[in-house]
């Protein structure tokens, strides 16, 4: 699949910091460490919509993380996906009396261009579940044969995953019984299928039914579930204990969790990834901005809009990316402010030295990507500036960069 256009980053004098970040498993913030090349995986999105600021922060979020990791001397290996086959799309397509392999397309391309006008660096891979089924068939089948899935005697002799098979399960998300059973039916589980040995058990292989789409193989008619393409994508491109597997807060369970588990039966190795890092939702009007409540912010619409995604950058690194926050009208006002305010100050013939505050925006950052306390730094110099109350005739240029390369914000 293709992946859409890179962007410059420039160098930034001064010492890079060592990024830590936290880690869902173990509640702790801890360093990442990667050797000469660092290896991310984030979970992308499922095209049967547009591009909601909620994507948008994720992706933002992990934007940084491979910014931080560039900066610091890294070869970075991003692997990104697209589920480009699943109940969502397929629904969708059905309520709207489209192809469903158009809309994928259509809404995958919006994707990119969003993206690319976010200034998003381009994952080095950009993968879809449907290129991938024969590798995903390949996983499965070693499953089967390793016994950590079966069959369901149905008439639809569909293939689950023993949750149990690696005896971890559930280490990722920290979450009790209670609130996996609350969470695996809301979040696309089956927990009543007949036939399964425990409710918690995920699909791995549907078989074809009437009218859906489905593709032959070994392990019978049918097509993917979910959580396993992202295993066979990360696992054949990246390895086992790669750095960071990313993605929403709402996808620690059941996707992560499952994606994890797949992951580790079939190498029999843990753990799937170093660290496991997750972004807040962002709410409107105070609902969590999703495709089901009809509560959406599209990136498109607001670059329609005029609204430049300079400003939208700036807006959701108003708040930590962890935490769950909310989109206001104010809150981009604010953004809009503080760009055309940087921008002024970087425009100066000369302004305050700029090495303190690279320091400063590069501390900030590289503890679990501080954005808020990044934003202050470059306002502090900015104000400085705009004071004049600085000599330096690099500075102003110095800045500009450091915000470009750190931030992936261009003023």
């Amino acid at each position: 699949m293709q992946t859409w256009s890179p962007v410059a980053v420039p160098r930034v004098p001064g010492t890079p910091r060592p990024l830590r970040l936290h880690d869902t498993a173990t509640g702790q913030l801890r360093p990442t460490a990667p050797g000469r090349l660092a290896r991310m995986y984030v979970c992308g999105i499922t095209p049967y919509d547009a591009t909601h600021l909620g994507h948008a922060a994720t992706y933002l979020a992990f934007d940084l993380v491979y910014r931080q990791w560039l900066d610091a001397g890294h070869e970075v290996h991003y692997v990104q996906n697209v589920t480009d086959i699943d109940d969502p799309l397929l629904e969708r397509a059905e309520r709207d009396q489209d192809d469903w392999i158009v809309l994928g397309m259509r809404e995958t391309a919006l994707f990119r261009e969003d993206m690319e006008a976010l200034r998003v660096l381009p994952p080095r891979e950009f993968v879809g579940a449907v290129e991938t089924i024969p590798e995903i068939v390949e996983v499965i089948a070693k499953l089967l044969a390793g016994g950590a899935a079966y069959r369901v005697d149905d008439e639809y002799p569909d293939i689950y995953f023993d949750h149990n098979a690696t005896g971890r399960f559930g280490y990722e998300s920290n979450y009790d019984a209670d609130t996996m059973a609350a969470l695996f039916p809301e979040r696309g589980g089956d927990p009543d299928r007949p036939g399964k040995r425990h409710p918690l058990d995920a699909l791995l292989w549907r078989a074809a039914r009437p009218g859906e789409p489905s593709w032959e193989s070994e392990l019978g008619t049918g097509r993917p579930g979910w959580h396993i393409e992202c295993s066979a994508i990360a696992v054949n491109r990246l390895g086992i204990g790669f750095d960071v597997q990313g993605g929403g807060s709402d996808l620690a369970f059941p996707h992560h969790e499952f994606s994890a588990a797949h992951a580790e039966a079939l190498v029999g190795e843990h753990p799937f990834a170093r660290h496991y890092v997750h972004a807040g939702m962002i709410g409107l009007d105070g609902a969590k901005m999703s495709k089901s409540k009809g509560n959406l912010v599209f990136v498109s619409r607001l670059r329609a809009d005029g609204v430049e995604p300079a400003a939208i950058r700036l807006a959701l690194f108003a708040g930590h990316y962890r935490s769950d926050r909310g989109w206001t009208q104010d809150l981009l006002d604010r953004a809009r402010a503080r760009l055309a305010r940087w921008r002024e100050a970087t425009a100066l013939p000369a302004g305050p030295g700029a090495d303190a505050t690279i320091a400063r925006l590069r501390d900030h950052l590289a503890d679990d990507l501080d954005t808020p306390k990044a934003l202050a730094a470059v306002d502090a110099w900015a104000d400085e500036a705009l004071d004049r109350r600085g000599t330096d005739a690099a500075a102003p240029a110095v800045v500009r960069d450091a915000v470009d390369s750190l931030l992936g914000v261009d003023l």
